[in-house]
């Protein structure tokens, strides 16, 4: 079964729908942009202190993280002022109705969304609307007006499945922008596509698009 069409081709065709789409999230002049970094359960989560460096130098950065990619993540080595935020906190300091829910606060406080990398599982649970923990309910809850990236990481046989594919197509069509995987030798040994994109390559992307845009929304108000 062919895999939906070439990754690069599903980037530009993803990023050139988005960016011709009416959106409100341009930051303000006298602030940096406000990125949510997210983490499933991965193996390429052990790089997710390195994205989150590679954006903190540009943006104010906060940071979700499932159970399961906290096996992954290196607590210590995420800097300084990044706040990383997990499903225990989710209603830690809830009591009583208006008080602030976590994964609204988030949303709110975000000019764009990142999951990197995204779990074949929580791809799933996206595609299916699933909700059961802080990162997929701030998915839910996100407002499509603004971008939503994602950097899938899995084994090759997991990315070549028939259910990835209607799953892709699925989060494409809601607005989701797609961070192909790349091919290389994999952690369990295999070698195909299915590795996540480097933090490098996350960061030049999400920040090459948020720039054009801005510049494309400065000509028009010019």
């Amino acid at each position: 079964m062919e895999m939906l069409r070439d990754d690069n081709q599903w980037i530009s065709s993803s990023m050139a729908k988005r960016e011709r789409e009416v959106v409100h999230t341009k930051a303000e002049p006298s602030r940096k942009p406000r990125i949510l970094l997210a983490a499933s359960g991965s193996v390429a989560a052990i790089k997710f202190a390195n994205l989150c460096h590679c954006f903190s130098e540009w943006a104010e950065v906060k940071a979700v993280a499932t159970k399961a990619s906290l096996h992954f993540i290196d607590k210590a080595a995420l800097p300084k002022d990044v706040v990383l935020y997990t499903d225990e906190d989710e209603w830690s300091t809830w009591s009583k109705i208006g008080d602030n829910v976590l994964h609204i606060e988030l949303r709110r406080w975000a000019d764009v969304m990142i999951i990197a990398p995204l779990s074949a599982n929580t791809l799933g649970k996206i595609a299916g609307g699933l909700c059961d923990n802080l990162l997929t309910c701030v998915v839910r809850a996100w407002d499509y007006e603004k971008p939503l990236f994602v950097a899938p990481a899995m084994n090759t046989f997991m990315w070549t499945n028939p259910f990835t594919e209607r799953h892709l197509m699925g989060i494409d069509e809601i607005g989701i922008t797609l961070i192909p995987p790349v091919s290389k030798r994999l952690a369990c040994g295999d070698y195909g596509n299915g590795a996540m994109a480097e933090p490098s390559v996350i960061y030049s992307t999400v920040r090459l698009f948020l720039e054009s845009r801005n510049q494309q929304g400065d000509r028009k108000t010019s």
